[in-house]
């Protein structure tokens, strides 16, 4: 299983950046898929979830940020939009078949400078 996240850089305050997750060695389909941050010298947070029937929700971003999935394409998006320093953080993607069956991208960086 490979969750392979992109799509991270250097931005400026106000900027907008669309992360990507490409799923591949998993029925993606049945998948519920999260996205994930880390900041440095924090813990790992969720930052917005998708199930496998496609509803969302939203546990940072001040609705800011917009989960969606391409179930043909076998991934996972985070559109992130009018990003701040705090938001400055490892994303990872993270899919879940089951509690038994859980995994993780290796994540992409993003920051915000000021």
């Amino acid at each position: 299983v490979q969750l392979q996240a992109s799509g991270g850089g250097l931005v400026q305050t106000g900027d907008s950046l669309r992360l990507s997750c490409a799923a591949s060695g998993i029925i993606f389909s049945i998948a519920d898929m999260g996205w994930y941050r880390q900041a440095p010298g924090k813990q790992r947070e969720l930052v917005a979830s998708i199930t496998r029937l496609g509803n969302t929700n939203y546990y940072a971003g001040e609705g800011r940020f917009t989960i969606s999935r391409d179930n043909d394409k076998m991934s996972v998006y985070l559109q992130m939009e009018s990003l701040a320093p705090e938001d400055t953080a490892v994303y990872y993607c993270n899919a879940v078949i089951d509690p038994r069956n859980r995994y993780w991208g290796q994540g992409t960086l993003v920051t915000v400078s000021s």
